[in-house]
């Protein structure tokens, strides 16, 4: 089981954590900021300034994910993990990496008073020997308050509070240790989904309404919408794997096998495996159906009938250079042969 300890900078979260391992029996302390630190070494100077934030390196949210079920395999027990989060799209990439390898999270956000957690980075950094690089540091932390405070939407909804305002870092850990043993702080509703060990076959079903828009879907343990759909099982036929999985994630059953539109090679890209992207058109959905869409809490966060030029904004570009191509396939009436987003043959 994993604790992580959300919070804006300053609001505590390592000393807290600190404090916390001497609470939770059979518990260890695993701070992802080390891992962010590992990366300056590690990578080549250009790269890391290519960013502001090493959160914003996919290679430092697959490393927090491995090194945490690294450390759990080998001490076991109760990892505790100190890191701000306020990118949903990271939670998802990271919590559903550790779901995938079946490690539950109780998540916890401290939520200060703005006012008093300002003062406490104010006090920080006038104690710091580099009286240059604290106030650069000040400058940083106070920047992201407000990024903090628009997360808090999400966060409310998805992590136990805790107000430290006037609480000690042990009475903090006190209260998050009490939060997690009463089940308050309960594990995080995020889907299990194994991770492949080779190449997968996928079906994806495009749904469309009466403006000719077509459904995505919010997955909550990957970043990025989606197109309903999942991998096919072995031994199943891919447009049933489809209708599956359009009636186990929206609640909607197809009338009619849908029809093929694409079938799209994605080349493996550690950590993925790639394998073969099938895209079916499953026909327009009457408005009163669309209004009996249904989604399983744990598995899709939201949906939306979106216009291609919206689709842009919501899926990854691997993702909507298929979806570009499935819509021309539509249109012409065929059926189009892609490797790695770009028709063949």
């Amino acid at each position: 089981m994993i604790v992580w300890i959300n919070g804006a900078f300053g609001a505590g979260k390592t000393s807290t954590a600190r404090e916390l391992v001497d609470l939770i029996p059979n518990s260890t302390l695993y701070d992802p900021e080390l891992t962010g630190g590992l990366l300056d070494l590690l990578l080549p100077k250009e790269r890391r300034e290519e960013v502001d934030d090493f959160q914003d390196l996919p290679m430092w949210r697959r490393m927090v994910v491995d090194t945490a079920a690294a450390l759990l395999a080998e001490v076991g027990g109760v990892l505790v993990v100190p890191m701000t989060l306020i990118r949903q799209e990271y939670r998802d990439e990271i919590f559903g990496g550790l779901a995938a390898r079946r490690i539950e999270v109780r998540h916890v956000v401290l939520t200060p008073e703005e006012t008093i957690l300002r003062a406490r980075l104010d006090s920080r950094a006038a104690g710091e020997d580099d009286p240059e690089g604290a106030e650069r540091a000040r400058l940083w932390c106070h920047a992201r308050i407000e990024p903090f405070r628009a997360a808090l939407g999400w966060l409310a909804a998805d992590a136990y509070a805790v107000d430290n305002s006037l609480l000690t870092p042990a009475e903090t850990a006190e209260a998050v240790a009490e939060a997690v043993h009463a089940g308050l702080a309960a594990p995080c509703g995020i889907v299990q989904t194994p991770e492949p060990t080779g190449e997968t076959l996928a079906a994806g079903v495009l749904l469309f309404d009466e403006q000719d828009r077509f459904l995505l879907v919010d997955p909550t343990y990957k970043p990025g919408w989606e197109f309903p759909g999942g991998v096919v099982e072995p031994g199943e036929p891919p447009a049933r794997a489809g209708m599956r999985e359009v009636a186990e994630e929206i609640g909607i059953e197809l009338d009619a096998v849908p029809r093929l539109l694409l079938v799209d090679w994605e080349r493996p890209q550690p950590p993925g495996y790639g394998g073969l992207r099938l895209l079916f058109d499953g026909g327009r959905l009457p408005s009163a159906e669309a209004d009996r869409l249904l989604l399983p809490g744990a598995e899709l966060r939201g949906w939306r009938f979106v216009t291609e030029d919206e689709a842009a904004e919501l899926l990854p570009p691997v993702r909507y250079r298929r979806l570009r191509w499935a819509l021309r396939a539509r249109e012409r009436g065929t059926v189009l042969n892609l490797e790695a987003g770009v028709p063949v043959g």
